[in-house]
């Protein structure tokens, strides 16, 4: 399915489509317009004349109307907004295959961890009522471990949307360890988004003992950040007018709502994107090509399903590329644990496997496939991804 081509002719009948519209509302304006021109002059005419002017007047109607031609234009535009909408069902016929069971092997699923799967996505996305339902229609239990983790994460986003910070500031207090761990700064902004809430109410002397008790903490690792806040305190009850105005920006309070998303879910040992939402984004990004390699396959009668890996590259956007793979130059074969990536002294990176087969010794000097340059075995180094 050629997701270019047919974006290329919906286009096209869009752009005929907003065209035509536009012509026609146009040419309505137009009568209109005549027509209300038509009626002044007819309220306004002489009463001893007024079957002449009449006629008269409607004459010039008729004629100026004429002149529009209406009904050849909106014609017109109809017939080439038809001919594209023509081509375009064409290019969906052409190239949309209702058939994509081609793209995937027959696989045996665990229908237990399939419904968990599926529970999970609607947790974590807040769909409470729905996930319980289904839960419930497919008869599983002991699912509360699921729903209520992501049920308190969404009432500590709905008090924070209420602008209440005290239960993202107490979830953050109990889990300040982690936060630490993973370089997070969540519990600072959370306090200075509460330290400048009080201080916006225009009340120094309360915001002043809150950045003794709850800033002061973070003062030697943070001394920048904690001297621009000391430094709002000249400007209680009008920060707006401050040098740091933008710390009262809305866009504040939605960045942290998301931070304290994500970071909940780090807690938890979930990622913040749902898994299951980014394996059908991925898989609707790769399914043209699957089926397009399934259709030369078979063309060929060869069965692709039995291969150990695509032989062709499947091509994601961004946002699906998680992780760097190395494939070696050599032996064209993905890294793995037991055959990771071997940097040479030259800058090259090989395989262990293609290094142990060139080397043929820990100790004999072999020269690099890509360059003049020779190592030995023991002056490669691996290399994390």
């Amino acid at each position: 399915m050629e997701l270019a081509t047919l974006k290329d002719a919906f286009d096209r009948a869009s752009k005929k489509q907003k065209f035509s519209s536009s012509l026609n509302q146009e040419l309505i304006n137009r009568a209109e317009n005549e027509l209300e021109q038509a009626l002044k002059k007819i309220q306004s005419a002489d009463a001893d004349s007024d079957f002449f002017n009449l006629r008269v007047i409607l004459k010039e109607l008729g004629n100026k109307l004429n002149e529009m031609s209406p009904i050849n234009q909106v014609e017109g535009s109809q017939k080439e907004l038809n001919v594209a909408l023509s081509k375009f069902t064409k290019a969906i016929e052409k190239n949309f295959i209702p058939d994509i069971s081609k793209a995937y092997g027959n696989m045996n699923f665990d229908v237990r961890t399939v419904n968990l799967i599926l529970a999970n996505h609607f947790y974590r996305q807040g769909l409470f009522d729905l996930g319980d339902c289904f839960v419930q229609e497919a008869s599983e239990p002991d699912t509360a471990s699921l729903k209520l983790p992501f049920l308190n994460m969404y009432n500590i986003l709905e008090t924070m949307r209420s602008r209440d910070l005290g239960p993202a500031l107490e979830w953050a207090a109990a889990h300040s360890a982690h936060l630490m761990s993973d370089g997070s700064s969540l519990e600072l902004k959370l306090h200075r988004l509460q330290f400048l809430d009080i201080l916006h109410r225009g009340d120094k002397s309360e915001a002043l003992r809150y950045a003794r008790t709850y800033l002061a903490p973070f003062a030697s690792l943070h001394k920048v950040e904690i001297q621009k806040l000391m430094a709002c305190l000249l400007w209680a009850g009008r920060l707006d007018q401050s040098p740091y105005a933008e710390f009262m920006s809305p866009m504040q309070w939605d960045r942290m709502i998301e931070e304290v998303s994500q970071q909940f879910c780090s807690v938890l040992g979930q990622s913040h994107e749902s898994p299951l939402g980014v394996a059908v984004t991925a898989g609707v990004q790769g399914l043209p090509t699957l089926l397009k390699l399934a259709s030369v396959m078979a063309a060929k009668k060869q069965e692709w399903l039995s291969m150990k890996q695509l032989p062709v590259p499947v091509e994601l956007g961004r946002d699906l590329q998680f992780h760097s793979i190395f494939v070696c130059p050599v032996l064209r074969e993905q890294g793995s644990d037991e055959n990771p990536p071997m940097l040479m002294p030259c800058g090259h990176v090989l395989s262990k496997q293609s290094i142990v087969k060139l080397s043929k010794s820990s100790t004999r000097p072999f020269k690099c496939p890509y360059c003049p340059l020779e190592a030995t075995f023991s002056q490669c180094k691996q290399l994390h991804f």
